[in-house]
């Protein structure tokens, strides 16, 4: 059947991006075919198409969606053709109108969450779900300990600021702006830094920790960050740097953990985390459940037809959205 999908010959900025008709074939064993109802938006896009993250081409760009299935492959016994899914998965290619793509990856999604929040949420939601449940300093966290959250007035930042309020954590975030640092409050942060005005957002988190520190700082900022985020960092803090978006992290001497206060550093990516069916399933079934009760909102800032999928990565590159942003088949 013919589909059509964002494809890039080249990376590079987003005028790459291109709308083209494409053939969609039958599911093989292990495999459905979905019709997308919607697309999420993700920074990890803009590093696949502008080359920070090295990729064969042609390539598709997308890595979250939901949608209905059309046609399942063989061996496939948990979904069948009419259910509602979604999934946050690799290999890219969610910019398009069908695909066909592994059952693993694909969840059922329960009725009360709708096609819009689904593709708003799989990829940022399961993201803060590895986040704040599964990568953690020694001992884990504790209600009312304080942890460091970068660019919280973003898709993943506002999910975690309301996720880690159920959760009964003291989440300090940052952002760059006074709009967007009240934005982050509003949605569950207690304490928010601008770190453009205030670059030395480390003395303010001593200040908010009564000089201890936090012991964990979650940072997809990247280069920009990296420095205070350890200095932010209690003795025995964990560092987990998991995204780059003002350019990627610096060489650094290891030993520098040590002198900050026997610090760990970790680098992890969601979709070691997703590889088996069984921990999606675990995931995804916690993130509906957070979903469902109403602990985690998600704000759909804007929403764009698939084909103006470059305006929107313009709009996501220059810092013009707030929350989460869906493409519209």
């Amino acid at each position: 059947m013919q589909a059509h999908a964002i494809v890039i010959d080249t990376q590079g900025g987003p005028e790459v991006m291109q709308w083209k008709a494409v053939e969609v074939g039958q599911p093989g064993p292990g495999e459905v075919r979905i019709r997308h109802e919607a697309v999420g938006l993700n920074y990890i896009d803009v590093y696949q198409r502008n080359g920070t993250y090295a990729m064969p081409l042609p390539a598709r760009l997308g890595m979250e969606g939901a949608g209905v299935i059309e046609a399942v492959g063989e061996g496939v016994a948990d979904l069948q053709v009419g259910d509602r899914v979604a999934y946050a998965s690799q290999p890219p290619g969610a910019y398009c109108s069908h695909r066909v793509m592994p059952a693993r990856c694909v969840l059922r999604l329960p009725d009360s969450i709708d096609f819009d929040t689904a593709a708003a949420m799989m990829l940022k939601g399961l993201t803060v779900q590895y986040l704040l449940r599964r990568t953690l300093p020694q001992g884990g966290l504790q209600a009312g300990e304080f942890v460091l959250f970068h660019a919280a007035a973003g898709g993943v930042g506002l999910i975690a600021c309301q996720w880690a309020r159920a959760l009964g954590l003291r989440l300090i975030a940052t952002a760059g702006t006074d709009d967007r640092c009240q934005t982050a409050i509003a949605h569950g942060a207690e304490f928010a830094i601008n770190y453009r005005s205030q670059p030395d957002f480390a003395t303010r988190v001593r200040e908010i920790t009564g000089g201890r520190g936090v012991r964990v700082v979650y940072d997809s900022v990247g280069a920009d960050t990296w420095e205070g985020s350890l200095n932010s960092l209690a003795p025995f803090g964990l560092m987990v740097s998991f995204g780059n978006a003002s350019g990627v992290v610096p060489p650094f001497q290891v030993s520098q953990l040590a002198a900050k206060g026997s610090l760990y550093l970790t680098r992890p990516t969601i979709f070691t985390h997703l590889a088996t069916r069984e921990s999606t399933l675990e995931m995804g079934q916690e993130l509906f459940d957070v979903v469902s009760r109403g602990q985690v909102k998600l704000h759909i800032d804007r929403r764009y037809a698939l084909a103006d999928a470059a305006t929107a990565h313009r709009d996501l590159e220059a810092r013009r959205i707030t929350g989460s942003v869906v493409l519209k088949p």
